[in-house]
């Protein structure tokens, strides 16, 4: 039987486990496909499918590209699924929020090491020797292993890397992506399936009609953030504008909940390209 989780990370972005370990999860979860969504960067797809054929695990190349929708004022994030990883047009349109990201991570280090925190960024980048950029997550992870919390995603996160409009994180800082538009594009050009993720979390329902008109041709209905609400409304619509309808856990191995593990969230039924 068919059981896929279409939303999973791994090192080469902000997931604590390497791409080997997130494949024999998959595989030992039981899921027969595997889509491979790190944020931003198709640095880890290749190993993904060398370890999908050592462990017999289906693995779709995919990314999520972070964006904005400046026309409603909301983030969106657009998932890519069976795109060409080596498609220039991902690169051109994800290396200045790659760069941004790493620079911002280097000011927010700073920021907290004049807090009053014993850290540096020697420290903190050698938790993202793996990957592509520093995240907080990895900021996080430095300062747990320096005893200052017990988990990433508790208190002294929240205190330092708030998005709350009324009381921003003391660290935080804003990053500019690229407009949801311009990602659906490059997801086409680079011959993937756009699909907009988790769109209950953001609020994008209201932008899929548009979105379609510019390519879009998936909605997440099955996320970990979704309320019964949202998986309903993202049906409906999948059903109104005839997009796929996918499913995954959003999985960051220990840098996101615990609730959630790979395969939680998924689907049995996988749409032909």
């Amino acid at each position: 039987m068919l059981k896929a989780d279409l939303h999973c990370h791994t090192n080469a972005s902000d997931n604590s486990f390497s791409i080997e370990e997130v494949v024999k999860q998959a595989k030992a979860a039981g899921l027969t496909h595997l889509a491979i969504t790190d944020h931003d960067t198709t640095a880890g797809i290749q190993k993904a499918l060398l370890y999908g054929e050592q462990y017999q695990l289906q693995i779709i190349p995919g990314i999520e590209i972070s964006a904005s929708d400046p026309k409603r004022d909301r983030r969106a994030h657009i998932l890519g699924l069976y795109i060409d990883p080596h498609h220039p047009a991902l690169d051109d349109l994800c290396k200045a929020t790659l760069l941004s990201r790493h620079e911002a991570s280097k000011q927010m280090v700073s920021i907290i090491a004049d807090m009053g925190y014993n850290i540096s960024w020697e420290l903190v980048s050698s938790y993202a020797k793996f990957g592509t950029v520093v995240y907080k997550q990895h900021i996080m992870h430095a300062l747990m292993d320096l005893g200052y919390c017990d988990e990433i995603n508790g208190e002294l996160q929240k205190k330092l890397f708030s998005r709350s409009a009324k009381e921003p994180g003391k660290a935080f800082i804003p990053l500019t992506y690229p407009n949801a538009e311009d990602a659906i594009r490059a997801i086409r050009m680079a011959g993937g399936v756009a699909v907009l993720a988790h769109p209950g979390q953001f609020g994008n329902f209201d932008a899929i009609e548009e979105w379609v008109s510019l390519g879009l041709q998936g909605v997440e209905a099955y996320h970990p953030t979704h309320s019964s609400a949202d998986t309903r409304v993202a049906l409906q619509l999948a059903a109104k504008f005839n997009l796929v309808v996918t499913g995954g856990a959003d999985y960051h191995g220990f840098y996101g909940s615990g609730d959630y593990p790979l395969g939680s969230v998924s689907v049995s039924e996988l749409f032909i390209r």
